[in-house]
């Protein structure tokens, strides 16, 4: 006998279950269903991308997280004398959905309406350190608005995502606002120059986390003036408007709050935060995330990107695009689930048809049709012997089945419940 085979998945990935599998495909209907009746539609786009349209993106960390894909046959050339890791590399799987979008625009922006809004659901890569609740290969939910440069685009976005977000059964939103602008001229009030500001809110980003004594410290630990790291952090800690920014950035969020507020009415609240910045070095304007009460993370985030497709495209296009924390939201839908609190629509009850012998497969097969044509699920399963059927229904109940119909003789007329 041969060495057995390892066959756990890769580290940092995992196989996913039948029950999950289900919750996830009803979670990802229900959000398509609702993107769908606001006007957005469904592309897909390849889990490849050019490496050089990966690294550059400004995708923040996220770029040095990229799973790389070797040259294959004549492309290699191993004799080059100074020979480097990148020389060996030109593809990477995609470590988010915006950048493929961004790309796929470029490529068919002449098929498209405009504004085009466009949905996407698919799996993405990062190659991270894996912990409790983070895998190297997730899935994401995003919806986009290319074209409108109006605040319309911000205020649809955050309408459609929360809205489909009720829908599965999640309530009392907190959105948060911010603009990357007003954050940069906050620090350069702050005598804080502007080469740096990328820096900077990488560790702003981590106020939550660390506090924002941990942050000064941070800040002054990395080289940065200690006094004029202490003016930003208490203008940002305070959060005082007038000591924000009293121009047009600031006008545009509070009119994109009361918009969305509107919305929301009593699902939730809208509130300005000057705190938020978000990983992703693409901002360009708003950025926004939503948070469920008595959660410590965010569910939903996203933001403004005018510059990305420009670089593909050769001109700029207005972009704005918002991200389900799918994986998240799963979680939540499965606590959910387990205490009996979920508000998903109920799958059809399943049933198992046993089929005692080849003899009675007709006829087997004619009751699990008509089972389907009433609305069950019903799946047709070879009969165990009298003795150990009792064996096969306890199994057939631990897997999700709710009753049985044995074809054979003394067949009864309708299933049996396992609940009964």
């Amino acid at each position: 006998m041969g060495r057995k085979i390892d066959t756990s998945p890769a580290r940092g990935m995992r196989d996913v279950l039948p029950a999950e599998v289900e919750l996830r495909d009803q979670a990802r209907d229900v959000i398509l269903a609702t993107y769908r009746r606001f006007g957005y539609s469904h592309i897909e786009t390849p889990a490849l991308e050019n490496i050089d349209r990966l690294v550059g993106s400004d995708g923040g960390d996220n770029e040095k997280l990229i799973y790389k894909v070797l040259k294959r046959g004549g492309k290699l050339d191993l004799g080059k004398a100074d020979l480097t890791p990148d020389d060996l590399v030109d593809l990477g799987l995609r470590y988010d959905l915006t950048v493929p979008l961004a790309r796929f625009y470029a490529q068919h922006h002449a098929e498209l309406p405009r504004p085009f809004k466009a949905i996407q659901v698919g799996p993405v890569w990062r190659a991270e350190r894996p912990q409790k609740g983070r895998y190297r290969q997730f899935t994401q939910c995003d919806i986009d608005v290319l074209g409108e440069p109006g605040a319309l685009a911000e205020v649809d976005l955050l309408a459609a995502t929360t809205e489909a977000l009720a829908a599965l059964g999640l309530s009392d939103f907190e959105v948060r606002l911010n603009d990357r602008r007003v954050l940069s001229k906050v620090a350069e009030r702050h005598g804080l120059p502007v080469a740096e500001h990328e820096r900077l809110f990488i560790a702003i980003d981590k106020a939550d986390k660390i506090g924002w004594d941990g942050v000064a410290k941070e800040l002054t630990e990395r080289g940065f003036d200690a006094a004029a790291v202490a003016g930003l952090v208490g203008a940002l800690r305070d959060g005082d408007p007038a000591d924000l920014d009293d121009g047009e950035e600031l006008a545009t969020l509070e009119a994109i709050r009361a918009d969305v507020a509107g919305q929301l009415g009593a699902a939730g609240s809208v509130r300005l935060d000057p705190t938020l910045v978000r990983g992703m070095g693409y901002y360009t304007g708003p950025i926004f995330e939503v948070a469920v009460a008595g959660l410590p993370y965010s569910i939903a985030g996203g933001g403004r990107y005018d510059r990305m497709i420009g670089r593909m495209l050769g001109t700029d296009v207005p972009a704005c695009g918002f991200s389900i924390g799918f994986e998240r939201v799963i979680a939540l839908l499965q606590e959910a689930r387990e205490t009996g609190a979920s508000m998903l629509p109920s799958a059809p009850r399943r049933v198992a048809v046993l089929c005692e012998s080849s003899a009675h497969l007709g006829g087997a097969l004619e009751v699990a049709r008509q089972l389907r044509s009433e609305g069950f699920w019903a799946s047709l399963v070879t009969a165990r012997p009298p003795k150990k059927r009792g064996k096969q229904l306890d199994e057939l109940q631990r897997h999700g089945y709710d009753g049985w119909l044995a074809c054979g003789p003394g067949a009864a007329e309708g299933p049996r419940w396992f609940e009964d």
